[in-house]
């Protein structure tokens, strides 16, 4: 048997030396902040200081500051909390769904996308607890032994989504820890700093990189990669339940479960590369995070358009189909009602633009790309919107209908979530490694030698 590592796959650009990996990953961290760096983070900052703001207004004079009214009960709120779910499950398909079917493309990116799913979730969590109006009876909602033989309801589709989300978070933020071990003993051995070494010494678990080490660690990644799979399937199958499980016109439909699992994807996938371009650019990382990988992220974002772009036909044909003039109503209502342009835009970020992903030269144009991405995530904002305020606003009975009107509180919210989100990835990448070391100096050349027979 001979060794030839010219037919090995060039997954990162230039092939160079591991100490150039750990040189460019690590850079980040140890140099300080720039200029640019500190701007930007001002700003995010900033919005989450407004987000604050509003939300101790909500605090204080109830969400009788919001625009929710009756019936549109739920609006901005509920349509945050799908937003920031469906962006978290990017992470957890990058990671675990294409580590088991051994995608090498995935290690340049998968440390990234996993933190993108943590403080997505926690984005989301904000809002289930807030648009109740009463936050501090959250605690209510878990179901632990208490003097006032208080339970949850558990027939409510409400109470499966605290179960859901809650697994959903600690599976994954532990399957990100535990990627992260190796990573902190690198950090570890290059501290020269006596407190940041004691840090890094604490968690990284006392990881020495032997051979017994490794084979544990590869059983825990995984366990946990098997564990994290089927709820990128169920936890957004839960959240749609919300919808499905009542009988207001364009709700009630088998077709949700599907339709959002393919839509948080959709969404998921067009953060991670919107925030991507910008990290590989900013920290001179584009031999790490390359074309191929953004290709390869636009093919899956096309392959998911693609199925919400179906899943908007079939709720066109079976408003048809049914013969329910509700349902009917609600379909055209969307389209032509006073929410319509939400509707058009909705559809031509997430069906149309995506379409251009087709052409080769496009999937490898970064500022198109980029262009793109945006775009499909102000779409599925947008189809959240237009899915909530659509059907509530106007129901059965035409007495009860009535329009909503997002106030500046209302927004003042929405922009936060994304201060805190951004703020947190900003802070994540100046912490902590946001390439994988170990992963990536497994598929550079020689890693891995492929083995033929010798003629």
């Amino acid at each position: 048997m001979a060794i030839d590592y010219s037919l090995e796959p060039v997954l990162v650009e230039g092939n160079p030396p591991l100490k150039e990996l750990d040189e460019v990953i690590i850079r980040p961290i140890d140099l300080k902040p720039t200029r640019k760096y500190q701007v930007v983070l001002a700003f995010f900052v900033s919005l989450l200081i407004i987000g604050i703001i509003c939300t101790g207004i909500t605090f204080y004079y109830g969400i009788g500051m919001w625009g929710n009214n009756q019936p549109v009960a739920w609006a901005f709120d509920i349509t945050n909390f799908v937003f920031w779910i469906g962006i978290g499950h990017a992470g957890t398909l990058i990671s675990a769904i294409l580590y088991l079917l051994r995608q090498q493309w995935r290690n340049g990116i998968a440390r990234f996308a996993e933190a993108m799913t943590i403080f997505a979730v926690m984005c989301a969590g904000i809002f289930p607890v807030i648009h109740t109006g009463r936050p501090w009876l959250a605690g209510y909602l878990i179901p632990y032994p208490n003097q006032h033989l208080m339970w949850p309801n558990f027939i409510s589709p409400l109470v499966w989504d605290v179960f859901a989300v809650s697994t959903y978070f600690t599976v994954s933020l532990i399957f990100w820890y535990t990627g992260l071990i190796p990573d902190f003993a690198t950090l570890r051995d290059r501290a020269t700093n006596k407190i940041k070494k004691t840090i890094y010494s604490v968690f990284s678990l006392g990881w020495r990189g032997s051979s017994r080490q490794w084979q544990h660690y590869e059983k825990a990644y995984m366990l946990f990669a098997g564990f994290a799979t089927p709820l990128v399937l169920s936890v957004h199958t839960v959240v749609s339940w919300d919808f499905a499980a009542a009988i207001i016109p364009g709700w009630h439909s088998t077709i949700f479960p599907p339709y959002f699992v393919a839509g948080a994807i959709f969404s998921g996938f067009a953060m991670v590369s919107t925030v991507l371009i910008f990290i590989r650019k900013v920290f001179d990382m584009e031999h790490i995070i390359t074309i191929d990988h953004l290709e390869k992220m636009n093919k899956i974002i096309l392959l998911t358009g693609s199925m919400v772009g179906y899943a908007y036909i079939i709720e066109w044909f079976m408003a048809w189909y049914s013969g329910s003039p509700f349902e009917l109503f609600t379909t055209l209502n969307r389209a032509f009602g006073p929410y319509g342009w939400g509707y058009w835009v909705m559809l031509s970020c997430n069906v149309f633009f995506p379409q251009l992903f087709w052409f080769k030269k496009i999937r490898r144009s970064v500022p198109v790309t980029l262009a793109i991405v945006i775009l499909v995530n102000v779409g599925m904002w947008f189809e959240r919107f237009i899915i909530i305020v659509t059907s509530l606003s106007r129901d059965f009975l035409p007495s009860s209908w009535h329009a909503y009107r997002p106030t500046l509180v209302d927004f003042g919210i929405l922009f936060g979530s994304f201060g805190l989100f951004f703020t947190l990835i900003l802070l994540f990448a100046r912490t902590l490694p946001v390439v994988s070391i170990a992963e990536i100096k497994s598929i550079v050349k020689g890693a891995q030698p492929v083995h033929h027979e010798e003629e």
